[in-house]
């Protein structure tokens, strides 16, 4: 049996006449008998619209399990998943992932900006040369959003790292980022990257250093 602190909860938002909300509260049913979800609250919206204004619901079904909120039809397995990332504290990533693939971009900023401990998460992404291109381009649209509110900076240590990965375009993506971001520890990695074995790399590092406040000392090495 699950650990009973670990287990997530569930809400459901459904409401009358909608097609795919009794699918979703009969897979998260079955979640409940399976111990993967702890308790589940339904509501149905038709009766209690404010329950959806809190939450800023405007279809259902709309689940959230544990952090992760989950917009129309969902499979079982699906939301066995999420409750199994939830349960394991972890899948942040994967959320982040999901959100991105299905147009959501707009959703990610207000949550790293609740959670700023799951910012690493995000940066993950554009790590693994596995993750989807149109992720990838979420991804970067979201950190320059960050950057120009002036909340990226929670994200150069792990930016950093990856200045060292083993794939140039990581170490390129990373040096862009760390121009966005700013700051001395920034600057300075950077710079290293003016070394760089990739010539695209050494050339991105060049251009950041130009377009910033340590363009000095911006040649080729």
């Amino acid at each position: 049996m699950s650990d009973p602190q670990q287990v997530p909860d569930a809400l459901l938002l459904m409401a009358r006449g909608c097609a795919h909300c009794p699918s979703v509260l009969n897979a998260l049913t079955h979640l409940i008998e399976e111990g993967k979800i702890g308790r589940l609250e339904v509501i149905d919206v038709s009766r209690h619209p404010e329950a959806a204004r809190q939450a800023g619901v405007r279809s259902v079904p709309w689940t959230r399990i544990g952090p992760f909120e989950l917009e129309g039809l969902q499979s079982r397995g699906d939301l066995s998943r999420w409750a199994e990332r939830a349960a394991a504290g972890g899948g942040m990533g994967d959320y982040y992932a999901h959100l991105l693939e299905s147009g959501r971009m707009q959703q990610v900023p207000p949550l790293i900006r609740r959670h700023p401990e799951t910012l690493p998460a995000l940066i993950g992404l554009m790590a693994s040369l596995e993750t989807p291109m149109a992720v990838r381009i979420g991804v970067g649209a979201v950190i320059e959003e960050l950057a120009e509110q002036g909340e990226l900076a929670p994200a150069v240590p792990e930016l950093i790292r990856l200045t060292h990965a083993p794939e140039p375009q990581v170490r390129a993506d990373a040096c862009h980022y760390l121009s966005l971001a700013g700051g001395d520890e920034a600057v300075a990695a950077i710079r290293a990257l003016l070394e760089d074995p990739d010539p695209e790399v050494r050339a991105i590092a060049r251009e950041s250093l130009a377009s910033g406040d340590g363009a000095q000392g911006s040649g080729d090495g």
